[in-house]
Parts: structure tokens; sequence; C-alpha cells
């Protein structure tokens, strides 16, 4: 067998709430524009031929609780609060009716982007990897199990920023929903145990800076927190 020739970072682990166990993160994929008001402010429609993607090192994951430093690059971060789907099982060619098998639980995310740089990207037509994908980018709270949470529905998803209120919105709102999402991705990708799905961020994103706090709510989950340091 041949031999590393250095070694690297084991795949980041997220806490599962109330065990000792936790859940392997293998790959992130996120959607983009799966709330109509969010699509509006940010100047676009929404897609309802299709969902769209994009997608995030596992290593670009960050544990709820964390002091960041403020990301390199940029001078416009924004914040972007989602539901995050965490997959059990594989998933590949499923239909709607059987997506949910798949599924182990969920838990309160956070999608940091450098607008800017997004930005820039989309004007000239290139990828958003710059805008999306970087340390620290994609914040995580402690999963829930399935059962645990229970049927998706109307629940509350809330981000503060400091005392501020900065986004308000309910699962319902989205878009495109789990079952539909797991289906249309499993179409392009064989999805396996430890895949997330962040499912897209409602409206009212905006920039954070330096000593900014931030906490993620869903009713029946963990909430996620994470506060942005001075620049590295």
């Amino acid at each position: 067998m041949t031999e590393p020739l250095f070694d690297i970072p084991a795949p980041p682990v997220v806490p599962i709430e109330g065990e000792t166990r936790g859940f392997p993160v293998r790959r992130i994929f996120c959607v983009g524009r799966n709330y109509a008001a969010h699509a509006a402010e940010m100047g676009n429609e929404v897609d309802r031929e299709a969902p769209f993607y994009f997608t995030k090192s596992a290593h670009a994951l960050c544990l709820s609780g964390a002091t960041i430093p403020y990301p390199p690059g940029t001078g416009d971060c924004h914040h972007e609060m989602e539901f995050v789907v965490a997959l059990g099982a594989e998933a590949y060619r499923v239909s709607e009716a059987d997506a949910m098998e798949s599924v182990w639980g969920y838990g309160c995310g956070i999608d940091l982007t450098r607008r800017d740089l997004q930005g820039a990207a989309k004007e000239k037509r290139r990828p958003w990897d710059l805008g999306k994908d970087f340390e620290n980018a994609a914040i995580m709270g402690a999963l829930t199990p399935k059962g645990r949470f229970g049927e998706i529905g109307a629940q509350a998803l809330r981000l503060t920023v400091g005392a501020r209120v900065a986004q308000e919105a309910r699962l319902s709102d989205m878009v495109w929903s789990v079952p539909e999402i797991i289906a249309h991705l499993s179409r392009f990708y064989h999805l396996a145990p430890g895949d997330l799905i962040y499912t897209g961020t409602p409206a009212g994103v905006g920039p954070v800076g330096p000593g900014d706090h931030m906490r993620g709510e869903i009713e029946g989950l963990v909430p996620v927190e994470v506060t942005i340091g001075a620049g590295d």
C-alpha cells in the first residue's frame, strides 16, 4: 500500500444533541435562492423549474460556540441562516416519496458569504467558490435526530446579530421542500451518510463585522452561535 506523503485533518464531526457520538461530515451541499423574499432582495428571481446548488468543503465547517477571525480577502462578509439536513443513508436517483428515508437528522447552520467576491464572480459569470467556500464559512450547531424533531412544517427560523433580529421566516416558506431537494440532487450525486444539505436562507441577509455575535434558532433544534473576531 502506498504511504501518504503527509497527514491531512480528519473529517469534522458535528455533535449530536444528548449523545456522546458525533456526526462525521463528508460533503456540504447548499441550495441557492430557496426563499422567494431572499431572491428578491438580491435582485434575482426564483428558478421554479429546478433548485440549484453550490458546494462547500467539509473543512469549511465550524462548530457552534466558536470565535472565528473575520474572513480574509473581503470587506463585505454576510450572514445567511439555514435549516440543515444531515443524511444517514445512501440516496441515488430516489423519488420524492422515498427521499426522506435517507435523512438522519437536522440542525441550525449559518452560511457565511464573502458577498463582494461573490458579486464580482457573478458579474463575470464565474463560479462562486471564492465567495462561498472558505475557512469557517459553514457554521453548524448540534444535530437533532429526525424522529425527535418530527415533521418539517411551519417551524420558525430566526437569526439575531447582537440584540437585533436580522432574519425571520418559517420552514414552510421554502420554495423547494426537503424531499424535492434530495430527490433532485440525487440525480447528479450518489448521496451518502455524512452529507449535509444547507437548504437556503430567507430574506434579511446582511454584513457582519468584528465583535458581532450571531445566534440562529429553529423551533425544535439546538441553536447555533458564533462570534466574529478580528481579522487573521
